[in-house]
């Protein structure tokens, strides 16, 4: 009970604050961590937990705009609920100067970059990402994976290729088209979608029927009336009471999900 009024005072002070904002007010230890993959050097945001024991570690895979103030804010906020957050730059070395998300124009230009990359390459980052995590000395060895648009289809695809994590998080991303590919999911699979992204939410089905056939474990909630990315849209200023409420409901489940581990 304390730790859920704890929380809500901290959701509470951070309503309306920028995710800028929130990262310049977060009182969670933060840091860049480096790893190599394939001779490119990988930037990851690192972010601490206020806990006095060992806990697991959730990477944090960014939307299709790369490691922004936002991405990075999202494990800020999954550090608040008590586990370690690293969150890797995707796009680190692919920028004109040899730089990652900063260093593009724009975020259009940061979307060119991310579909850039080749599946063989994001499964190898996030191997390496999942061995970093498990050698962290405060991680107690449990990894689980989240992410959110692009990133929600990378976690996906990912639990279809390692059986090292704990959990794959599937936030409106979709599933891989192949039915074959669910046959080696070795993780429970947990999606959040929103109602009015049919884009999205009209691939589910062939999850659910592949994921059950396989024998494997899906969950997927859709959150009546929210749009694509409502994690993200749901704490703007003008958010819609649709997107709020799913963002509400969406991080009550994921505590509920990571408490799990």
């Amino acid at each position: 009970m304390r730790t859920t009024f704890l929380f809500f005072l901290a959701y509470a002070f951070s309503w309306g604050q920028t995710p800028l904002e929130r990262l310049e007010n977060s009182p969670r230890h933060h840091e860049w961590v480096n790893f190599s993959v394939n001779n490119t050097t990988v930037q990851n945001f690192l972010v601490y937990p206020e806990v006095s024991e060992n806990v697991p570690v959730v990477i944090v895979i960014h939307e299709n705009r790369g490691l922004n103030d936002w991405a990075r804010s999202m494990a800020d906020q999954i550090a608040e609920m008590g586990y370690i957050a690293i969150a890797p730059d995707f796009l680190s070395g692919t920028a004109p100067n040899g730089g990652g998300t900063a260093d593009y124009e724009n975020p259009d230009e940061a979307r060119t970059g991310i579909y850039n990359l080749t599946p063989e390459y994001i499964k190898a980052l996030l191997d390496t990402a999942v061995d970093y995590s498990k050698a962290i000395p405060s991680g107690n060895g449990k990894v689980a994976v989240i992410g959110f648009c692009w990133g929600g289809s990378q976690s996906f695809s990912f639990a279809t290729h390692s059986s090292a994590i704990e959990t794959a998080i599937v936030c409106y991303g979709t599933g891989p088209t192949a039915p074959e590919a669910y046959n080696s999911v070795e993780v429970p699979v947990y999606g959040f979608y929103g109602g009015n992204d049919n884009r999205v939410n009209a691939t589910i089905p062939t999850s659910e029927t592949a994921m059950k056939n396989a024998g494997k474990f899906f969950e997927p909630v859709v959150y009546d009336g929210a749009g694509h990315g409502f994690f993200r849209a749901g704490e703007e200023e003008n958010a819609s009471s649709a997107n709020q409420n799913a963002r509400e409901k969406g991080l009550a489940r994921l505590r509920t999900i990571l408490s799990s581990l």
